[in-house]
């Protein structure tokens, strides 16, 4: 997302290490790697460390945030689940997954594709356009992430929004107002990532120890 700030730290850079020797490992054309944690876990981050790890290898690799493709415009998303029921509507579903699948295709078909990108600042929602035959790896990121279509490496930060929970409400990104709204929602997302972790090949822990599942 346009605006974001990243707070990598020492752990980031550690664990972004491990999984590049993994993905050396593994790495095979347009290879695609998902990253998906709750809310502060530390996605974006990890997601650009790699990334930029990468460049040396003289792999060029794209993030894609996930958080771009909500359905609903940030300005509206917050009334739109109260009204229609946080427990109902905060999940996989919130998200335009063809949007998703149709750049992963894209990405993996070295095709010129458009994608949305939030402007953080403005909260307005932007398009961006990306020639994918330039792009070497994709590296999809968000709390779902690991749901998509085509993934060859699925990473899951095993980090909740309870133990993350300083980091809500000290955080200076200020993406949102942290009131009993956005713990109700950080609570339904938790149910949904979590239902997730089992499809990880690689698991990062509580103490972002990189652990191979499979």
């Amino acid at each position: 997302m346009l605006g974001d700030i990243l707070l990598i730290q020492e752990k980031h850079k550690k664990a972004g290490e491990a999984i590049i020797e993994r993905i050396l490992q593994d790495k095979k054309e347009k290879y695609i790697v998902a990253i998906s944690g709750e809310s502060g876990s530390g996605k974006s981050e990890l997601a650009h460390t790699i990334a930029k790890g990468l460049r040396k290898y003289g792999i060029m690799a794209k993030p894609l945030h996930t958080d771009n493709y909500y359905k609903t415009h940030p300005l509206e998303r917050r009334e739109w689940r109260v009204k229609n029921g946080i427990e109902k509507v905060v999940g996989y579903d919130e998200y335009d997954w063809d949007g998703i699948h149709q750049n992963i295709e894209d990405f993996i078909n070295n095709r010129v594709s458009e994608m949305p990108c939030v402007d953080l600042v403005t909260e307005q929602v932007d398009r961006l356009t990306t020639d994918f035959s330039e792009v070497d790896m994709l590296i999809v990121d968000g709390l779902y992430a690991i749901k998509a279509d085509h993934i060859h490496l699925r990473v899951f930060i095993d980090l909740t929004y309870i133990e993350t929970k300083e980091k809500h409400t000290k955080d200076s990104r200020g993406k949102e107002v942290m009131d009993e709204v956005r713990w109700a929602t950080l609570g339904q997302e938790h149910k949904m990532v979590q239902a997730l972790k089992p499809r990880a090949d690689i698991l990062i822990n509580k103490n972002y120890k990189v652990l191979t599942v499979r």
